[in-house]
């Protein structure tokens, strides 16, 4: 291994703790509590050091949410993958968004929530991101129905989640009644045989 090689390694090596410890903090305590202070006392390295990797915390927050988003598409592909037929495709991506979303809630707030520099919905829009709505779109899509833009549909069902996954997580919903919504939302929207309210969309 060249100098240089070495030197790339090592600095990728360093990012990686950064964004690790700094997940790990978020986790146990919140945002609040990631500073480039803490963060240096954590991985024992000096803030210059954190600022040649990261301009600031929001930086660091615009990173993780990526992780998550290419986490998320992983999680929800995976489940999909296992299910058979359309409504159980959909039951599938319905539970993994929700655990995904109760299982990591600092990773989800620096998706949805904080301001990590990141723009949505535009042509500048980071991979990862386009990628985990195309990992709902690739499911949803296919019981939007004929009269029903798929994006569109898939832009409600996302919203949906995203509803009962704040609202469960804030102490708005009861946490058991979990299950029930979920096959409500799925019901109303897909309908029961999966095809949507006008059958399957044709190519």
């Amino acid at each position: 291994m060249s100098v240089q090689e070495r030197k790339v390694r090592e600095r990728a090596d360093r990012e990686r703790l950064i964004l690790v410890t700094a997940r790990e903090l978020a986790e146990q305590q919140g945002w609040d509590a990631v500073t480039t202070r803490q963060l240096a006392e954590r991985i024992e390295y000096s803030q210059p050091v954190l600022y040649s990797h990261f301009r600031g915390k929001r930086e660091i927050i615009g990173a993780i949410a990526l992780e998550g988003a290419a986490e998320l598409a992983a999680a929800v592909r995976a489940a999909v993958g296992a299910a058979k037929g359309p409504r159980a495709r959909v039951t599938a991506l319905a539970y993994a968004y929700l655990d995904f979303a109760a299982q990591n809630p600092a990773v989800y707030d620096a998706m949805f929530q904080l301001d990590g520099g990141l723009a949505f919905a535009q042509d500048e829009t980071p991979e990862p991101l386009k990628d985990g709505f195309a990992a709902l779109l690739e499911t949803l899509g296919e019981v939007a129905g004929d009269d029903v833009d798929p994006g569109l549909f898939t832009e409600l069902f996302w919203a949906a989640l995203h509803g009962l996954a704040t609202l469960t997580r804030s102490g708005r919903l009861l946490p058991q009644d979990t299950e029930r919504r979920t096959q409500l939302l799925v019901d109303r929207l897909v309908g029961r045989d999966g095809l949507g309210s006008r059958g399957p969309r044709r190519s």
